[in-house]
């Protein structure tokens, strides 16, 4: 007679057993720099939204805080709902997209050529680096009522503390990303006869771009900060006014619509950076996983 072997009962779940793609992909996930799927890091991304949601929800059903400081996600959308049909909404958001996308570029047409001058030439950066460095501790908000009185509380007024808010970061930064080119691509341009104009140009622009563009995706987080501060103090309309409108009279779902209106804009600006830096740069390596 041969022996019986034992056979596991129908339904039972096996064990991952050693070198199992279900075990290796526990241990990428649980490594250093390892490596994810666009599938599991999208769903895990998900997932930390709809517990940062469901701990919300919990806290406001709890009355773990008065509903005057502490809405719920129903009251916040029932709010947003009204917002949006009495067009405040929709034209909050536009005027502050307006102001951060033109402020921004303003701040970004000046900071790429300065950032990308004080980061190749030595003699540069011994003029201007140590001027903007002592500027950029300067905090923003105390120049707003310098910018009142200097150019008024319009349109410029907010492309100013935009700029301010933004600008002396981003030189520095950008500074920084050049001086972190290789040396031996320089070098190796020289030695092919290249001048300096041509070296910069299609040598050292083109290897320090990933990391430019990822300082641009940063520094476009700052500005949003400083807009809402400019909202805030000096203005008529947009997302900062509502804002500050809404805490006079304790409407704290305002408040809360505002707020994840400007997260939600700064979110999805984020993302379409990052997908434009996957078309513009394939060769990096980084943009791969």
């Amino acid at each position: 007679m041969t022996p019986q072997t034992e056979t596991p009962a129908a339904g039972a779940a096996a064990a991952p057993v050693a070198g199992s793609p279900a075990l290796v992909g526990r241990r990428r996930l649980f490594r250093l720099y390892g490596e994810v799927g666009g599938r599991l890091y999208l769903a895990i991304a998900i997932a930390a939204f709809a517990v940062a949601f469901a701990a919300w929800s919990i806290a406001a059903a709890l009355d773990l805080a008065s509903d005057l400081f502490l809405p719920s996600p129903v009251e916040v959308w029932e709010r947003a709902v009204e917002m949006a049909r009495d067009g405040t909404l929709g034209s909050d958001t536009w005027t502050s997209f307006k102001r951060i996308s033109i402020g921004f570029l303003i701040s970004t047409a000046f900071g790429l050529p300065i950032g990308i001058l004080i980061g190749t030439y030595r003699a540069a950066e011994a003029a201007i680096e140590p001027p903007v460095d002592f500027i950029r501790y300067m905090p923003a908000v105390a120049f707003v009522p310098l910018t009142i009185v200097w150019v008024g509380v319009d349109e410029t007024q907010k492309y100013l503390i935009i700029f301010i808010g933004t600008f002396f970061q981003q030189v520095l930064l950008v500074m920084d990303n050049v001086k972190r080119v290789p040396r031996e691509y320089v070098d190796t341009g020289y030695t092919l006869g290249m001048r300096e104009l041509p070296i910069l140009a299609r040598i050292v622009v083109p290897s320090a771009a990933p990391a430019i563009w990822d300082t641009l995706r940063i520094t476009l987080g700052w500005a949003w900060t400083w807009l809402v501060v400019a909202e805030l103090v000096a203005a008529n309309d947009g997302l900062g006014h509502r804002i500050v409108t809404a805490q006079r009279f304790f409407q704290t779902d305002t408040i809360f619509v505002a707020i994840l209106v400007i997260g939600l804009l700064g979110l999805a600006m984020d993302q379409l950076l990052r997908l434009a830096a996957r078309r513009l740069f394939p060769w990096d390596e980084r943009r791969r996983q």
